[in-house]
């Protein structure tokens, strides 16, 4: 029905000379809604969810496209932090639906235990206001185990992972050996014939992964899945549906641009795309369909785990920042190692992603500074880089940072809610940010309540 509605809103013509067809598809899409996404422009833990909980105020949906319960997003209400891993942090706004996508892997348990944990905290009416993909691929205890044993025979090798499972669960799913939420709601037998083969194909591998613990686990399923069965949907036909009708959508990225499978200082990366083409394949929205692309930077930078990391501070400064700034993992409570802001990796970020405007987070933690640094070239081997870092981890952990270095403004700014009423210095730190990326500051955060930002536009 919708098919032949469509078709009867076309401006069908007739070229008068070959009698060619041509039909105008101008005015099926004229009233379609843009997608404004929300991306990390580090290597996470930048404060995305204080700015995907600001514009959750005026959205309708708000959007999970990839990645698993390895991303943490922080949102502080009336001194109340709410934790998400999982769920879009815009589910906190009552009217918003939150979407988990195709390319987001799930833990169902884990999920679950996130959501009863958010609901003591006050989240409301979730399970109508919750919709998975049927197509979103399932991250099961044995894919976690898989992680740790992975890393441990990596030894000094390793890459850091959360060890939630999820790299061991893309690779399945790369492998075509994964398994959806489809499957889950089918035929029960059907999935526990896909799910002793999956078991299989780790214990060939592992062979100390017991048999008893998969059994638990897929007894464990026949309940999980009832629970779980209203939530699943074809997202992708509900959000090109929403965005015909003209609703506002709004896409939290999970991770960073730096820890991107393709982009990211690789192999110490996560493993989905974390940048704008994910979007696209993690939520099936067309590219002509996104809209504003709001990249997101700590005033400084910091990673967890292990990897190359050119303006990491080892000294008393890295140790300020990280105390003051809070600089724990809310995933993984690992402590965050810190440093001064970097604008080839900022740069970088840009040039994928095309930003539409950048928010600064945590500028406040900057305040007792007498000087503060900003990283604004390297070089390695006679070459400069000065808008894309090398390519090989092990080039980019040797690089020579050359620096620029600004006057601090030694007060507090936590208080101030009007750009204007920054201290100069903190102006004039935001407005170098912005000549060197050449990209718009909208928003700057100074502090971690959800009424502590400054909106410049």
């Amino acid at each position: 029905m919708e098919n032949q509605e469509n078709v009867k809103n076309c401006s069908y013509h007739m070229n008068g000379t070959n009698g060619t067809n041509h039909i105008s598809t101008n005015n099926l899409t004229n009233n379609w809604s843009k997608a404004a996404v929300v991306l990390g422009a580090q290597w996470g833990d930048e404060g995305k969810g204080k700015v995907v909980d600001l514009l959750a105020m005026d959205s309708d949906v708000v959007c999970r496209c990839q990645g698993g319960n390895n991303a943490g997003h922080t949102v502080v209400v009336d001194n109340i932090e709410f934790d998400f891993h999982l769920l879009p942090s815009g589910i906190i706004n009552s009217k918003c639906t939150g979407v988990v996508g195709n390319g987001v892997v799930i833990h169902l348990s884990q999920l679950f235990d996130e959501i009863h944990k958010n609901e003591m905290k006050g989240l409301t009416n979730w399970k109508e206001r919750l919709l998975i993909s049927d197509r979103a691929h399932l991250v099961f205890d044995f894919h976690q185990t898989v992680d740790g044993l992975q890393e441990l025979a990596k030894g000094k090798k390793s890459i850091g992972t959360t060890k939630k499972g999820i790299g061991p669960t893309y690779a399945t799913k790369a492998g075509r050996i994964g398994i959806r939420m489809a499957d889950l709601m089918g035929d029960f037998s059907q999935f526990e014939e896909k799910f002793r083969s999956l078991s299989q194909f780790f214990r060939s591998q592992f062979p100390s992964l017991s048999q008893e613990v998969f059994e638990t686990e897929l007894n464990k399923y026949k309940k999980v899945a009832e629970e779980i069965r209203p939530c699943v949907t074809d997202t992708v036909l509900y959000l090109n549906s929403q965005m015909k009708a003209g609703k506002n959508i709004l896409i939290e990225g999970a991770n960073a641009t730096m820890l991107d499978i393709d982009f990211g200082t690789y192999p110490f990366v996560t493993s989905s795309n974390c940048t704008v083409g994910g979007v696209c394949t993690g939520l099936g929205i067309p590219p002509r369909f996104i809209g504003n692309v709001y990249g997101v930077t700590k005033a400084y930078c910091t990673r967890v785990g292990d990897g190359p990391f050119p303006t990491e501070l080892t000294d008393q400064i890295g140790d300020y920042l990280q105390t003051t700034g809070k600089e724990i993992g809310v995933t993984t409570k690992r402590k965050r190692r810190c440093g001064w802001l970097d604008m080839v990796l900022l740069r970088y970020s840009h040039m994928i992603n095309g930003y539409s405007a950048l928010a600064i987070t945590k500028l406040d933690i900057l305040d007792e500074f007498k000087e503060i640094k900003i990283a604004v070239s390297y070089s390695l081997n006679g070459k400069e880089y000065t808008h894309s870092p090398p390519s090989n981890s092990t080039d980019l952990a040797k690089v020579d940072v050359k620096y620029i270095t600004l006057e601090g403004w030694q007060t507090s700014i936590s208080k101030v809610r009007k750009f204007g009423d920054l201290p100069n210095n903190a102006q004039q730190y935001v407005r170098t940010v912005e000549k060197l990326v050449e990209v718009p500051v909208k928003w700057v955060g100074v502090g971690p309540k959800r009424e502590a930002i400054i909106t410049l536009f």
